[in-house]
């Protein structure tokens, strides 16, 4: 599949709906009228609102016509094959773990026994194929969103489903792996993952999307998580997709009284990244934090967009985001505060800075606050610039070379992001990553032995 430029103001191709249309005809048969229906409801949804263009405020700085031209087939459904590029990728990391090659369910490389009673995880099709929906699915996210939430909808199949019962707290990360694969045809999959956690309970969830070289997939992937009273979900997102990948993701958020969001955006891969991330505190004492990463470079496109919605009085809300961008990339960054008339004594922080390593790199920001209460405490702001050119000089006084020095001030740029992760593994493999995405390849181990 190759990339073609397209002018800007230029209409989203009529003809992508055919494409679409075609992996409907395409899609195995519901097993039963329900999810039939959903899976209409989607299609009918997106029909109606086509694929965005950026005469739409919210995509105005994001151009899909790229996806629009592809010609995307559905994985085959009768399971994954081999991929040792996927496997190489993975992280080293202690957990239970669900794989999914090209959007499909690998029950041979997944490994989630010796989980807890009051848990479940299990892979959405086993749900379905017992004729049954699992509870929260299609309750949060509108389809009429986005052409892309209305694809998943209408590709409804397989994903992931998480239930930690009241109380339980799991003892390790629950891991899962996308891997997507270098197919002769580019292969389109709409995962969806849901997440429920009862009273007081406890989990962390890793989201980990992997590609092997060549890979030109789409990835569509919706999530919606529950937090009951008090719970508390620590949730990681590490985009690894090869640079000819397309990755678009909406998750949102329910969040019931004293329960904490922590959210962990790591963006490295794929050719255009598009996430929404959307938190609603609808109850006293909830708290959410935002943290995200981005690292992009030659033509790559990463596009943020956040909101948080403060819709009871006394919650909380922090955010974030940094951004490195060399050769070419563009990155994008629009977050929204929202505090609802009444909602008193809330506390919201928002930021957004970025690195320029490039006179070519392009960063569109755009922070917003929007309050209806007068007993709040809010702030936010953005910054752009490039290094610090006498932070450099008095690294080069020390002794160090210039590449050197400009490397360590860029990781140190993004340590305030990694220090925010919890899971070491992740931390350690972003941080080498982005060593070895910046300009001048060099001693990429002695570089992070350096920083640390």
């Amino acid at each position: 599949m190759t990339v073609t430029a397209i002018r800007p103001d230029a209409p989203v191709p009529d003809q992508a709906l055919g494409h679409f249309s075609a992996g409907f005809d395409a899609q195995a048969p519901a097993a039963f009228a329900e999810l039939e229906r959903l899976r209409q409801r989607g299609r009918a949804a997106f029909e109606a609102v086509g694929l965005p263009t950026r005469r739409i405020e919210a995509w105005k700085y994001t151009d899909v016509r790229a996806i629009a031209r592809a010609d995307f087939v559905l994985a085959d459904q009768q399971g994954g094959h081999a991929s040792p590029r996927g496997a190489e990728l993975a992280l080293a990391l202690d957990a239970y773990r669900m794989v999914f090659v090209d959007g499909v369910f690998d029950a041979e490389r997944s490994a989630l026994s010796g989980l807890p009673a009051g848990a479940e995880v299990a892979p959405l099709s086993r749900y379905l194929s017992r004729g049954e929906l699992p509870t929260g699915l299609a309750s949060m996210v509108d389809e009429r969103a986005s052409a892309f939430t209305a694809l998943n909808l209408a590709f409804t199949g397989e994903g992931a489903v998480i239930e930690v019962g009241r109380g339980v707290e799991l003892d390790r990360p629950i891991y899962l792996l996308f891997v997507s694969t270098a197919a002769e045809r580019a292969v389109m999959s709409h995962p969806r993952v849901i997440l429920r956690l009862g009273d007081n309970a406890r989990a962390t969830v890793l989201e980990h999307f992997v590609g092997e070289s060549g890979a030109a997939n789409l990835t569509n992937l919706v999530g919606e998580a529950f937090l009951a009273p008090g719970a508390r979900l620590d949730h990681y997102k590490l985009n690894e997709a090869s640079e000819r990948e397309f990755h678009i993701a909406n998750f949102k958020i329910d969040q019931a009284r004293d329960s904490h969001f922590s959210s962990h955006s790591l963006n490295l891969g794929g050719a255009l990244t598009r996430n929404d991330l959307d938190a609603e505190l609808n109850g006293e004492g909830a708290r959410t934090d935002f943290w995200g990463l981005f690292f992009a470079q030659g033509r790559q496109h990463v596009d943020n967009h956040t909101v948080v919605n403060h819709n009871v009085a006394r919650t909380y809300s922090n955010e974030n985001y940094k951004g490195i961008l060399d050769d070419r990339a563009r990155g994008v960054f629009n977050g929204r505060v929202y505090i609802k008339r009444d909602a008193q004594q809330v506390r919201g922080y928002q930021n957004n800075a970025n690195l320029l390593l490039s006179d070519r790199a392009e960063i569109d920001t755009k922070p917003e606050l929007e309050i209806y209460a007068d007993d709040v405490l809010c702030s936010h702001g953005a910054t752009t610039g490039q290094l610090d050119e006498n932070a450099v000089f008095a690294l080069r006084a020390r002794g160090i070379d210039q590449h050197t020095a400009r490397a360590l001030l860029t990781l140190a740029f993004a340590g305030e992001i990694l220090e925010s992760t919890q899971l070491p593994e992740i931390a350690h493999r972003v941080e080498r990553r982005v060593a070895g995405m910046l300009p001048d390849r060099f001693n990429l181990e002695g570089l992070v032995e350096l920083g640390e």
